[in-house]
């Protein structure tokens, strides 16, 4: 069953800059989609246009059960609470500690005080960082950040996890860590959409390979490979 539908997504910035020209794609659920292209190929305004950071010009977007191209703004924290996100540089708070960076995210859709502090530990276990969860993200490597960063976009059970160049700026140990993680997530059932520019990580770790070039759709392979030159 489809959880991403795309359909004739166009997507510019003001008159000149046209970023998606006409997108067709079906992503399931469950399913663990790599996005790939050279850069301004279009990979970030496509992973926007998705958790609504950006608007669609024209066409068609719906994500679970939401309409994302008409989507009323009393509708976003829903669509957001259905996501999680992750970025290439953390985006941690540098004044909260780890439990409170992860548990920042259940508390802005009202959770209960109760709940989270049932579900935080439990999550920042799955990342193997329970041990450091009263630590400031100064306080933590590159790698222990970014699963900070995991922890918190999964906090809340979405359904879709969208890790845009997760690896970014993590050294090569660091980034198979996080890759292993991400792999566990998938296997309990989330769907994980991730641009990188990570050719090893593509060509070892087979998924299906979508390659938008020149904001288009050029390639679709299950368990494909990375197909860019370093």
């Amino acid at each position: 069953m489809a959880l991403i539908e795309l359909r004739d997504v166009i997507k510019k910035y003001h008159r000149s800059t046209t970023a998606l020209r006409g997108v067709d794609l079906d992503v399931n659920q469950g399913e663990f989609v790599y996005i790939v292209g050279p850069s301004g190929a279009g990979k970030s305004s496509f992973i926007k246009l998705i958790y609504h950071e950006e608007k669609a010009t024209s066409g068609r977007i719906k994500v679970g059960e939401f309409d994302v191209t008409n989507l009323k703004p009393k509708h976003l924290p829903y669509l957001r609470r259905s996501i999680g996100v992750v970025f290439q540089d953390y985006k941690l708070l540098p004044r909260k500690t780890v439990f409170e960076n992860v548990a920042y995210a259940m508390e802005v859709i009202g959770e209960r005080r109760k709940t989270i502090k049932k579900r935080v530990p439990e999550v920042l276990e799955l990342v193997g960082l329970k041990h450091k969860m009263r630590a400031f993200p100064d306080q933590l490597s590159g790698g222990e950040q970014q699963r900070v960063a995991i922890a918190r976009a999964i906090v809340n059970n979405p359904k879709l996890l969208i890790a845009d160049e997760p690896t970014g700026n993590l050294d090569p140990d660091n980034s198979w860590e996080i890759m292993k993680l991400l792999e566990r997530i998938n296997m309990q059932g989330t769907t994980i959409l991730m641009a990188t520019h990570n050719s090893q990580i593509v060509n070892t770790l087979r998924h299906r390979v979508v390659a938008i070039e020149n904001g288009r759709v050029v390639r679709d392979q299950e368990k494909g490979d990375y197909g860019y030159d370093d």
